[in-house]
C-alpha cells in the first residue's frame, strides 16, 4: 500500500477542520430547522383535531340538552328522541377527533431523530478528523 505525503502544514489542515467543521454545523443546523417544522406542522394537525373534535363533541352536548329538554316537555314525544341520537352521534364523532388530535401530540414524536443520528456521525468524523 503506497503512503502519500501530505504536503499542507499544519495550520492549513486545521483551517481546512474548521471550514469542514463549520459546514458540517451549519448543515445540522439546517436539519434541524427542516425537521422540527415537520414536527410543529403534525403538531399544529393534531391541535386543530383537538379543536374541531371539541367543537362537535360541544355541539353534542347542545343536542344532547336539547334532546333532555325536549323530554321533560313531552314525555315520550318522538322528536327528543332524534334529537337525543343526534347528540349521540355529535358527541361521539367529537370523541373520536380529540383522540385522533391527542395521539398525533404523543410527545416521542416531537424528538428531531435525524438531527440526532448525524449529529452523532459527526461527532465521530470530527474525531477521526482530529486522530
Amino acid at each position: 500500500m503506497a503512503i502519500t505525503k501530505d504536503e499542507r502544514t499544519l495550520g492549513e489542515m486545521f483551517a481546512e477542520l474548521s471550514r469542514e467543521t463549520r459546514t458540517l454545523v451549519q448543515q445540522e443546523l439546517q436539519l434541524a430547522k427542516t425537521e422540527l417544522t415537520e414536527k410543529a406542522s403534525k403538531l399544529g394537525k393534531g391541535a386543530g383535531l383537538i379543536v374541531g373534535g371539541g367543537l362537535i363533541a360541544y355541539g353534542g352536548l347542545l343536542a344532547i340538552i336539547a334532546a333532555l329538554v325536549l323530554i321533560t316537555i313531552a314525555l315520550g314525544v318522538p322528536p327528543w328522541a332524534a334529537a337525543l341520537v343526534g347528540g349521540v352521534l355529535a358527541a361521539g364523532i367529537g370523541y373520536l377527533l380529540i383522540r385522533s388530535g391527542f395521539a398525533a401530540l404523543k410527545p416521542q414524536g416531537l424528538t428531531p431523530r435525524k438531527t440526532i443520528d448525524t449529529l452523532k456521525e459527526d461527532a465521530q468524523w470530527l474525531k477521526a478528523q482530529v486522530k
